[in-house]
């Protein structure tokens, strides 16, 4: 198919630094945990009751409600949906 063997060593090269480029593009750790607000009923921080941002997966958290007691940053855990 390729005639010379400089045309196949070329033609891996850029194959295998493509794959690098889309492995180091996205992965499932894009999420940006500073920006994740998990909210509580009180100074203390006693009870969650609310968390708002993305978990380690990078998929959406929005449950419960805001308060003033909040605390930005962390990781949500990964939740799988439900079947």
């Amino acid at each position: 198919m390729f005639k010379s063997k400089r045309t196949r060593i070329l033609l891996v090269a850029t194959f295998l630094v493509g794959l690098l480029f889309g492995v180091t593009m996205h992965s499932p750790t894009d999420a940006a945990p500073t920006s994740n607000a998990t909210y509580y009923n009180n100074a203390a921080h006693t009870l969650v009751v609310g968390q708002f941002g993305y978990d380690c997966c990078n998929n959406y958290v929005a449950w419960g409600k805001k308060t003033q007691y909040v605390v930005y940053g962390g990781c949500f855990l990964c939740v799988p949906p439900p079947r």
